[in-house]
């Protein structure tokens, strides 16, 4: 179905599912979804700006260029979702599953991202200076160029990483992880 456009403003939905529906520049600020399914649709434009989501899904959905301001998502699943182009900033995200999302080049500085699941998300080029990610799954996640100055990973598990294809400069990490990196870097760590 074609939502484009459509005003929603401060709208509140309950145990509703969309699939392979379209929301171009559609107006969903200060929406409030509970239990909700977006599955495969195309967000381009939308404008949800304040909108909090509780237990809702957003499944393999295109946030091309949506503005995501002070957005809350809490115990969502936005997994293999993209967002090219979206503004994701300040937003409270909480117990969220990012898994296989799209988040290249994404301005993700200086949010509290901790205990999050990033399993193989492309964070590759993202902002994340000052970003809490303790105890987040990051197992397989890209950070190709990532920045990450000042975030804290302590704790986190960052399985099959590629610790050469980021700078930890300034980076709070914890023992094992600083084992993982040593050893990429071809140390020899003595158990």
């Amino acid at each position: 179905m074609d939502f484009a456009r459509v005003d929603w403003w401060g709208a509140e939905l309950d145990g509703v599912t969309f699939t392979r529906c379209r929301f171009d520049d559609a107006g969903l600020e200060e929406l409030v979804t509970r239990r909700c399914v977006f599955d495969s649709c195309v967000l381009t434009g939308v404008r949800m700006s304040g909108s909090r989501h509780g237990g809702s899904a957003f499944l393999s959905c295109r946030f091309d260029r949506a503005r995501l301001i002070d957005v809350t998502w809490t115990g969502c699943k936005l997994t293999g979702s993209q967002f090219p182009g979206a503004q994701l900033r300040p937003m409270t995200a909480t117990e969220c599953d990012w898994s296989y999302t799209a988040l290249r080049a994404a301005d993700l500085s200086a949010l509290d991202l901790s205990g999050q699941r990033f399993r193989e998300a492309d964070l590759t080029d993202a902002d994340l200076r000052g970003t809490d990610l303790t105890g987040a799954d990051l197992d397989r996640a890209r950070l190709q160029g990532a920045k990450l100055r000042g975030a804290d990973l302590r704790g986190a598990s960052m399985d099959e990483i590629n610790w050469r294809s980021f700078d930890l400069t300034g980076v709070r990490v914890d023992l094992v992880q600083a084992v993982q990196f040593a050893r990429a870097h071809g140390a020899l760590v003595a158990d």
